[in-house]
């Protein structure tokens, strides 16, 4: 490849990505979990493997359109499950969990790659990077395998053997109770439910607007700084060092997640993402700052990503009071469309690699729109403390209609 052909490959992931989004959000209503998910693994790895055969741009594009809309089902599909079996005290937890995992996958994936790359080319006949591609997709085999045997699905389907009844009945009966038509996806009624509503629009702009101030340290602009100045820095010191900010990114995560389970609130830890991105780009809008000032900054970037368990772990528990699955499935598949388009043109207008070693306009827009999500923010804590005063309205509701015979309900939950 050569040129403009990297970012090419990728905006076209991307995009099949985006596109597969609202499918599979719409498909796990009517096919389980445990079979649509497993199965884009198995598809995902076997598109894989034929990356390693192709001879021509256009022939690899195409390849990654189809990958990124089997792909696209995991995140989103993930955060529906857990959405699904955990409560709005454990959600975050389990969100930044599954993400830390993540990245802890980018911090070591590179460097396997480059070991297959440099170790096993030409073995066979067959080249470093077709290699890569092939063993890529093997290791992937086996996930797809433990997925058929033992994802779980919903609470209200799950046929997994390692739950006895008791912890079945106990898994729904300790959730917001699914509406009777909270699985119909028929066009005009899911339309008017999801489309129609406040609250879908509110969450679709969080994702995109959380996004914008995590798209620093996502394009991986530590990289860039020190291959400009390389003669500063040994090679060895320009592949490392950058796994700072994953794992800064993975402490802030986890720490946020935590603090939100255990308090219920997650107002602080937004506004201290928002500060601490105003720092960043405060110190980044140096044109001389020293070096330690710049390992500084970009390292304090990677607590940008302690908003994924704000986007869709907040997301996931007002969604879950309404009760309605389909909706909230569509919904957070849909606040994924948000983020992806973003990071369609994000990277190349404000983080561009010609701008190295001095990105003022990135800087700049990640001071405004930090300025931005803290306005934001309000908007979603209306929208949570409204979601929950209607929970507790219809509760009232159903233990009045309730109240002249058992509640098996409460009885689970005692």
């Amino acid at each position: 490849m050569s040129g403009n052909d990297y970012n090419t490959v990728l905006s076209v992931t991307t995009a099949g990505m985006a596109v597969g989004q609202l499918p599979h959000g719409l498909i796990i209503q009517r096919v389980p979990p445990r079979i649509w998910f497993p199965l884009m693994v198995v598809i995902w790895a076997g598109l894989t493997m034929a990356s390693a055969a192709v001879k021509t741009v256009t022939q690899l594009c195409v390849i990654r359109f189809f990958l990124g809309m089997t792909e696209g089902s995991t995140y989103p599909g993930t955060m529906y499950i857990i959405g699904a079996w955990y409560k709005s005290d454990e959600i975050s937890k389990r969100t930044a969990l599954f993400t830390a995992s993540g990245q802890v996958g980018t911090m070591f994936a590179g460097v396997m790659m480059a070991a297959i790359h440099k170790s096993m080319a030409g073995m066979a006949n067959v080249q470093g990077w077709q290699w890569v591609f092939l063993i890529d997709g093997i290791i992937t085999l086996p996930i797809a395998i433990f997925g058929f045997l033992f994802f779980p699905d919903i609470p209200e389907s799950t046929k997994a053997k390692y739950l006895t009844a008791d912890e079945k009945r106990l898994a729904v009966a300790r959730l917001p109770q699914i509406k009777k038509d909270g699985h119909n996806i028929m066009p005009l009624s899911l339309f008017k439910r999801v489309f129609l509503t406040k609250t879908f629009w509110i969450l679709f702009f969080w994702s995109p607007v959380c996004a914008t101030i995590e798209a620093f340290p996502f394009q991986n602009n530590f990289l860039l700084w020190l291959k400009h100045y390389k003669n500063h820095f040994t090679q060895t010191n320009i592949n490392t060092y950058p796994l700072g900010v994953q794992a800064v990114g993975i402490v802030a995560n986890m720490a946020a997640a935590w603090h939100m389970d255990v308090t219920g609130q997650r107002v602080p830890m937004a506004v201290l993402a928002c500060l601490l991105s105003i720092v960043v780009g405060s110190m980044l809008l140096v044109p001389n700052l020293s070096f330690a000032g710049t390992f500084f900054a970009f390292y304090l970037a990677g607590s940008a990503y302690m908003v994924n368990p704000l986007i869709f772990g907040w997301a996931s528990i007002i969604l879950q009071r309404s009760g309605d699955d389909a909706v909230r499935s569509v919904t957070l598949f849909a606040m994924n469309i948000g983020s992806m388009v973003l990071w369609t043109f994000w990277g190349i207008l404000f983080y561009s690699a010609e701008d190295t070693p001095y990105w003022k306009k990135g800087s700049i827009v990640l001071i405004v729109c930090s300025v931005v999500m803290f306005g934001y923010i309000w908007i979603v804590y209306k929208l949570d403390k409204h979601s929950a005063r209607k929970q507790v309205d219809h509760e009232l509701e159903e233990d009045n209609a309730s109240s002249n015979r058992g509640s098996p309900r409460g009885e689970l939950e005692s």
